[in-house]
């Protein structure tokens, strides 16, 4: 099954198509994520226990482009949109999930810089084109008014490949602009120099990505032009549209960034398939009471958890498929991403993310004890899908009930 059937005809997007002269195409970057899988793969075991992805391997992304993919063209970027990203991503995430996961915040939060002003884009780029950023997301902390900006400090948690990025965009409350009214959320871009790292990344499932979290023990100031409220990034014209033209940078946040959450998982799916398919071609059954010295290919609950998985694949990829494309197309021709088309998006967010785990756990319920290896890529693959459909932003229950309210007229509670 190539993950790439939908990415080829199925869907005109418009993100999978550039105009920056010199980008490299679609096929190259499509060749390039799927040459670096056998390494990922090879490397899984180690990228857990460093609960990190390496210098290396960030390297290698680095060099084939992958971090410019949705960054502005001004910087050495090639704005590709969601759709080309969505084909990378999820190529990656064949080999190794924490791998995937580190290089898709990378590369999406160069898109998310590119919808802040313009002087908090050259602030990171202007002397580091290659310069990604980690991003907490939580407005945990609130800012302090400060002559020219604000002045920030805290904890944010879930800073994911924190270790490998030169700036950190993390979400913080601003006080009311009118007295009585409440604080309103938003994201300060912070360099590498005014914070820490504290390593309290030990986890079951995602452990190589690095998520550990960043520290502002005192204060540190931040320019008024390093800001970007929530409701900025939720609009059709966030500030960085001004001057990055390319209709990408006008799509609502939440419309299409989740898809950096669900694009590993999927791929992380399409790779569990893959190793079940060759672990079934060698294994043969020992236990002596039911069926011992057959080949596991031969049970017919084997086989048809095989079919379920390679269709829970292929719907999941489809579904954000077409709702990552008609986004983008929407964006083109100038239009409102509505809110019906933004809450049907996260509805399919954490829907595909939940096909994909169910494919994952139909091929695990028949690893055996074998399965269970350290050694065996799919016991690894069932706890970072566990893990993935655990995050704020799939958890099915909130997403799906907000959904509800949408359709039955009521106030939908959650973010979109």
């Amino acid at each position: 099954m190539d993950l790439q059937n939908a990415a080829d005809g199925t869907f005109s997007a418009p993100g999978r198509r550039t105009s920056v002269p010199g980008a490299p195409g679609m096929g190259e970057l499509r060749s390039a994520a799927r040459d670096l899988v056998p390494l990922l793969r090879q490397r899984a075991r180690q990228t857990e226990e460093d609960r990190r992805v390496s210098d290396e391997v960030t390297a290698l992304f680095r060099q084939a482009g992958f971090f410019r993919l949705m960054q502005p063209a001004r910087y050495g970027g090639y704005e590709y949109g969601f759709t080309a990203f969505l084909d990378v991503i999820s190529e990656l995430g064949r080999g190794c999930t924490s791998s995937s996961w580190s290089c898709s915040l990378g590369a999406i939060h160069q898109w998310l810089i590119g919808t802040f002003p313009e002087q908090a884009q050259d602030d990171v780029w202007r002397d580091d084109p290659d310069a990604i950023a980690c991003v907490s997301y939580a407005p945990v902390t609130m800012a302090e008014a400060a002559d020219g900006g604000w002045r920030v400090k805290g904890k944010w948690k879930f800073a994911s490949n924190v270790d490998n990025s030169q700036w950190a965009v993390l979400g913080v409350q601003f006080p009311p602009a009118e007295k009585g009214q409440p604080p309103a959320a938003g994201f300060v871009l912070v360099p590498r120099s005014e914070w820490t790292i504290e390593d309290d990344w030990f986890m079951a499932g995602q452990a190589g990505t690095g998520s550990k979290t960043v520290v502002i023990a005192e204060s540190v100031f931040v320019p008024a032009h390093r800001k970007l409220m929530f409701a900025e990034a939720s609009s059709n014209a966030p500030p960085g549209a001004s001057v990055n033209t390319n209709p990408l940078y006008r799509i609502p946040f939440l419309s299409a960034v989740p898809v950096c959450l669900v694009a590993p998982l999927i791929g992380t799916a399409q790779g569990a398939v893959e190793a079940f398919i060759e672990l079934c071609g060698t294994r043969t059954t020992r236990g002596a009471i039911a069926g011992g010295g057959n080949q596991l290919s031969q049970f017919f609950p084997v086989q048809s958890r095989l079919g379920e998985a390679a269709a829970c694949v292929d719907a999941a990829r489809l579904l954000i498929d077409r709702d990552t494309t008609e986004v983008e197309q929407m964006a083109q021709r100038g239009e409102v991403i509505t809110v019906d088309k933004r809450i049907r998006n996260r509805r399919d967010h954490a829907f595909a993310a939940r096909l994909s785990q169910t494919a994952v756990e139909a091929v695990f319920a028949s690893v055996g004890g074998a399965g269970l290896a350290l050694d065996q890529p799919i016991q690894r693959m069932w706890r970072d899908a566990n893990a993935i459909v655990r995050h704020i932003s799939l958890n099915w229950d909130a997403v799906s009930s907000m959904t509800g309210q949408h359709l039955l007229g009521l106030e939908p509670k959650g973010q979109y």
